[in-house]
C-alpha cells in the first residue's frame, strides 16, 4: 500500500504541470487562437517563480510571479499575431525558442540554488489514512488549484455568456464582430489567460515537482501540453484524464528503469512522447469528431477592418 501510495503520488506530480498548461491552451484555442509558444512560456514562468522564491518572495509571490511572467510571453505573441497579424505558427515556434534563450540567461545564477519544495497539506487524522489519505488530502495547494481551474474553465466555456462570446469568436469572428462582440479584446484576454496557466504549470516543475532550476528542464512537456488539447477534442475533462494518463506513462517509465527492465534507459525516456505520437495519430483517423470539436477558425487571422 506504501509502495502504491507514493506511485500514485508521483503521477499526480507528473500530471499536474502538463494539466496547467494544457487546460490554459484550451482556451487559447477556443478562441480561435494557435500558440505554439507553450514551451517558451512554461520555462519563463519556471525560472521566474524558482528565481522570486529563491530570493526570499515567498512561494505565493513565487507563483505569481510566474504567472505574471506567462502572461509577458503571451502578450508579446498576442501583440505580434493579433495586432500585428503575424502568422500564428511561425511566432509560437519563435516564442518558445525565445522563452528558453531568456529562461537559461536569467537563471545562470540559480542553478545549483537550493529550495525547500511547497509544503503539503496535513490534516490530522486524513492525510494518515492509508493510500486516500495522502492522496487526497496531503497534495502541495497547486495540484488543488489545478483542479479548481480544470472546473472553472468547464464552467467558464459551457455555462456563461462570457464562455459562449469566446466560443462564437473561434468558430466565426468575423459574424462575432458584426454582432458588436470585440474579437481582439477577447482573443487578447484568453492569450493571456493561457500564458499564465503555463507559466503556473512551469512554476509547478521548479517549486514542487524537482524544487531546483534547470535549463530546459520542461523537457517537451509544453508539446505534450499541445497534444492533450487535441486529445481531448477541446474538452476540458478530457483534458484532465489525458494529464493524467500520460503523467502515469511518465512515471512508469521512470519505475520501469528502476526495476532494471531489460530495454535501453533512451528508449524508456521516449516512451512518453512516443504515447502522445500514438494517440495522435489514433484521434486523427476520427478526422469527423476532430471537425466537430475543433474550433473552425484556429490559426486564422482576423482583422476588424477586413
Amino acid at each position: 500500500m506504501e509502495i502504491l501510495s507514493l506511485v500514485l503520488m508521483s503521477v499526480v506530480a507528473a500530471a499536474t504541470p502538463l494539466l496547467f498548461a494544457a487546460i490554459g491552451e484550451l482556451v487559447t484555442e477556443k478562441s480561435g487562437v494557435l500558440n505554439l509558444g507553450v514551451e517558451g512560456m512554461m520555462l519563463v514562468g519556471a525560472v521566474v517563480g524558482f528565481a522570486v522564491t529563491a530570493s526570499g518572495g515567498g512561494a505565493v509571490l513565487g507563483v505569481s510571479a510566474a504567472a505574471a511572467a506567462g502572461s509577458a510571453m503571451a502578450a508579446l505573441f498576442a501583440l505580434l499575431t493579433l495586432n500585428l497579424l503575424a502568422n500564428q505558427v511561425a511566432t509560437g515556434l519563435a516564442l518558445t525558442l525565445f522563452g528558453i534563450g531568456l529562461s537559461a540567461l536569467v537563471g545562470r545564477g540559480f542553478i545549483g540554488v537550493p529550495l525547500d519544495g511547497l509544503p503539503h497539506l496535513a490534516i490530522p487524522g486524513l492525510s494518515d489514512l492509508p493510500l486516500i489519505g495522502p492522496l487526497i488530502f496531503g497534495q502541495d495547494a497547486l495540484v488543488y488549484l489545478s483542479f479548481v481551474a480544470v472546473a472553472a474553465v468547464a464552467w467558464f466555456l459551457t455555462r456563461t455568456r462570457a464562455g459562449l462570446i469566446l466560443k462564437a469568436v473561434g468558430e466565426n469572428p468575423a459574424a462575432a464582430h458584426r454582432l458588436g462582440h470585440s474579437v481582439l479584446r477577447v482573443r487578447w484576454l484568453a492569450v493571456l489567460f493561457g500564458g499564465a496557466m503555463a507559466g503556473i504549470g512551469g512554476a509547478y516543475l521548479s517549486l514542487a515537482y524537482t524544487p531546483l532550476w534547470a535549463e530546459n528542464m520542461t523537457a517537451g512537456r509544453g508539446w505534450i501540453a499541445l497534444a492533450l488539447v487535441v486529445f481531448a477534442t477541446w474538452r476540458p475533462g478530457r483534458v484532465l484524464l489525458g494529464a493524467y494518463l500520460f503523467g502515469g506513462v511518465t512515471i512508469a517509465q521512470l519505475h520501469a528503469q528502476s526495476a532494471g527492465v531489460a530495454l535501453p534507459s533512451q528508449f524508456m525516456s521516449m516512451l512518453p512522447y512516443l504515447a502522445t505520437i500514438l494517440v495522435l495519430v489514433l484521434i486523427s483517423r476520427d478526422a469527423a469528431r476532430i471537425r466537430l470539436n475543433a474550433p473552425a477558425s484556429i490559426g486564422k487571422v482576423f482583422h476588424p477592418g477586413g
